[in-house]
């Protein structure tokens, strides 16, 4: 059960961190959970204030950075099971939704994104973690991160005939593909192709961006149908929630979610809006297997949805106001 795996990634990683420790102990004294409700969260803005990790120095293989903003950004320190086991989820959870296999990428990004160590990102971690299911990669962006159409035209054709991997980040595909080509007054053949994406979206809801306006102007510009938004952060790389052909965000095998009332941190039922508390059973370098998010949304149960997934369905609304935000990691000892 989720809830046992759980409890021994908290007990864990209670005895290999001891910040860990000192704050389940100030802010959770009850023992053993015997509900998800009932499982310690760390508000996921620790990792930007905060070392947090359960294995010692020489045994971090990857250290993950997030796309902070005001110069504060998450460091998330993987061992190597810990980053053989976010791959294998990963690719667990993509093969349920797209099939096993490789196929031709076309990335809505430029390459010098993922060549850059020294600017390991989000978007980074990101690229590299779904090229795993590439055979071949087409970078659609120059480096000033304007459109290659030619460079896009090109391996189209070379491909031509078989399913394309389209991946991004949700802005960079409307505002430097999807806007371009229309700009352009272009399409592109990719009938066949589907769109994976995701982050982003707080800067396309300014613009009055909907989630069903993306997809429409896909298809416009490309003919695809087949689009998927997924949720997802560094703090729990590999466990990530994809927008089934219902239009709804299932959780994997190894996660799940629930949301909080914002002020009190009560768990709240299902259809009610809050702030959203998500789970992995997979985190074992660092202490990232309950993490309440700064995300307002609601969850179902996913036996609600006629796609036959059972994964907890998450709604999301936007972020929560910063200053709020401080109230949770405030908690922190």
């Amino acid at each position: 059960m989720l809830v046992d795996d759980l409890n021994d990634l908290t007990n864990h990683h209670k005895s290999h961190c001891k910040l860990y420790a000192d704050y389940v102990a100030s802010m959770f004294p009850k023992g053993q959970a015997e509900q998800l409700a009932d499982i310690p969260f760390l508000p996921v803005r620790a990792f930007k204030e905060f070392t947090l990790k359960s294995v010692p120095d020489d045994a971090v293989y990857k250290t993950m950075r997030s796309s902070g903003t005001s110069g504060q950004f998450s460091q998330i320190f993987l061992d190597k099971q810990t980053a053989l086991s976010q791959t294998r989820a990963l690719a667990e959870s993509f093969a349920d939704y797209f099939g096993k296999g490789r196929f031709p990428m076309l990335v809505i990004d430029s390459e010098s994104t993922v060549k850059d160590r020294l600017k390991f990102s989000a978007r980074t971690a990101a690229i590299n973690g779904f090229s795993m299911f590439s055979n071949k990669r087409c970078f659609a962006l120059k480096d000033d991160m304007t459109l290659d159409l030619e460079s896009i035209r090109t391996f189209l054709a070379v491909n031509s005939g078989k399913r394309i991997f389209v991946f991004g980040f949700t802005f960079l595909i409307w505002s430097t593909f999807i806007q371009e080509l229309k700009r352009r007054k272009q399409t592109l053949p990719l009938e066949n192709a589907f769109f994976l994406h995701g982050g982003g979206w707080k800067k396309l809801e300014a613009e009055k961006v909907s989630n069903d306006a993306f997809r429409e102007a896909i298809h416009e510009t490309t003919g695809s149908s087949s689009v998927h938004n997924y949720y997802g952060m560094v703090e729990q790389t590999g466990t990530i929630f994809i927008e089934c052909e219902k239009g709804h965000l299932h959780a994997a095998r190894q996660g799940a979610a629930l949301a909080r009332d914002p002020r009190t941190h009560k768990a709240l039922d299902h259809g009610v809006t809050g702030l959203l508390q998500v789970f992995s059973s997979i985190q074992g370098s660092y202490p990232g297997h309950s993490l309440l998010t700064e995300d307002i949304g609601r969850t179902y149960a996913g036996s609600s949805c006629g796609c036959g997934r059972g994964g907890t369905i998450v709604e999301i609304d936007g972020r929560l106001a910063q200053a709020e935000v401080r109230g949770c990691s405030d908690a922190y000892p």
